[in-house]
């Protein structure tokens, strides 16, 4: 094999709008499915992935149904459905803990906007009873580390559908991102983010 196809595929994918989404709540390790926007967004990812003709070895996604429908409907759309998935906890979204189901704005006037904007945007302030996104990390990454990775390392391609936190620790980690940094990022629904994995080094295409 020549050097030009010694490379791997990685894929990551946030699930399309949830019906919590849409209701503007804290959703976190809470269960809703997609709405019909969200199922259309799932569609319209799985056409920007088949322009790329990527054949995929295996499928990672959350214990969540809102991640995993997105990446049933996206390997219907590629006509992949054959594949392995995998679903682990470990992928799963960041815990909101006590703000899980609560509306966004009513959260605002219990606890003030600057309270909800520290929880929200900083690296290692969980609220109360959740998790913070450096405690997503520290669940995520050691996953990607032991059970992706390796799969990459194979030259195999893989498919990842989880949730903003999970996917923005996921890249921090892949990108060399400063914590400072990760959380100013936006992982947007319905934009696959393509990597190549080529020399141990992952490089965004």
């Amino acid at each position: 094999m020549n050097s030009e196809e010694n490379f791997s595929n990685l894929v990551l994918v946030r699930h399309g709008q949830s019906e919590w989404n849409a209701k503007n709540l804290f959703t976190g390790w809470k269960n809703p499915s997609l709405t019909e926007k969200g199922l259309e967004e799932a569609k319209i990812t799985g056409k920007k992935i088949k322009e790329q003709n990527i054949i995929f070895n295996i499928h990672f996604t959350s214990e969540l149904k809102r991640a995993q429908l997105t990446g049933e409907i996206i390997l219907s759309e590629i006509a992949q459905e054959s594949i392995e998935t995998v679903k682990n906890i470990a992928l799963n979204e960041r815990d909101y803990g006590e703000l899980s189901g609560l509306n966004k704005d009513e959260s605002r006037k219990k606890w003030g906007e600057e309270q909800i904007h520290i929880w929200r945007r900083s690296f290692d302030q969980p609220p109360p009873g959740g998790e913070s996104l450096k405690d997503t990390a520290d669940r995520v990454i050691p996953y990607f580390e032991k059970v992706i990775e390796p799969v990459l390392n194979e030259n195999k391609n893989v498919l990842i559908c989880a949730h903003g936190n999970s996917l923005r620790a996921l890249v921090m980690y892949i990108e060399k991102i400063s914590p400072e940094e990760i959380v100013k990022i936006e992982i947007a629904t319905g934009e696959p983010i393509f990597y190549k994995l080529q020399n141990k080094e992952f490089i965004r295409t």
